[in-house]
């Protein structure tokens, strides 16, 4: 392995440590996401605090975040495909989740890693996500909880890899690619820990459609109503 490879893992930590979601409100509204709602820097908050536009453009660019880490693959050696390049896919694209949950460029005070997970998933095993992204939709519509689809959808990730794609879809499944499926659901689980906690309780919110600026005092609505 050539030393420059290690170059990029710094990238793919930058890369990830931009957080749309605290930049956009700042810039637009003078606000940090992080002060109001669930004071999470991630799309589901961003909605909850300004609007679904915003929570749109943030959601896709923390994608972004994920497929653009693990996509520095390409720049190394490795041959497509093989336990090599899927693991280097794999490092780097946790590098970045990293990056987006413990941002140097934000006190390391970053999301929770979904949009960017998603988006280190799609860059290794795109059918595999579309599923999930289905199972998603119909958990988000039975139960309006984003945090509890997401659990749940990416919990469901590995049953794909390791059995559906692994011995039907897809039987070029590499054996690196089915423990980090597994390393992944655990790891959405810890980061929802306190998401599960108030689902039992019944005080986790539900998604509601353009509540916007209402938890957020006067002086901010007023911003709001009037963005730079």
């Amino acid at each position: 392995m050539h030393l420059w490879y290690l170059l990029l893992l710094p990238l793919s930590y930058i890369i990830g440590s931009f957080s749309p979601a605290i930049r956009f409100g700042k810039f637009f509204y003078g606000i940090d996401v992080r002060d109001y709602g669930s004071k999470n820097p991630g799309a589901n908050n961003v909605q909850r605090v300004l609007w679904w536009k915003p929570a749109l453009f943030v959601f896709l660019f923390d994608t972004f975040k994920g497929v653009a880490g693990a996509s520095l693959a390409h720049f190394t050696s490795f041959e497509t495909g093989t336990n090599m390049f899927v693991g280097a896919q794999i490092v780097l694209g946790l590098t970045a989740v990293l990056g987006h949950i413990f941002p140097v460029l934000h006190q390391f005070k970053g999301g929770k890693g979904v949009a960017t997970i998603t988006g280190v998933l799609w860059a290794i095993h795109p059918y595999a996500v579309l599923i999930c992204f289905g199972i998603f939709l119909i958990m988000f519509l039975i139960t309006r909880y984003v945090s509890l689809s997401a659990i749940i959808s990416i919990t469901l990730f590995p049953f794909f890899v390791n059995s559906l794609f692994a011995l039907w879809l897809d039987p070029k499944v590499t054996l690196t690619l089915k423990i980090f499926s597994i390393i992944i659901a655990i790891v959405i689980w810890l980061t929802h820990i306190s998401n599960i906690k108030r689902i039992i309780k019944g005080k986790e919110e539900k998604f509601r459609l353009n509540k916007g600026i209402a938890e957020v005092p006067e002086e901010v609505r007023t911003i709001y109503r009037n963005p730079r």
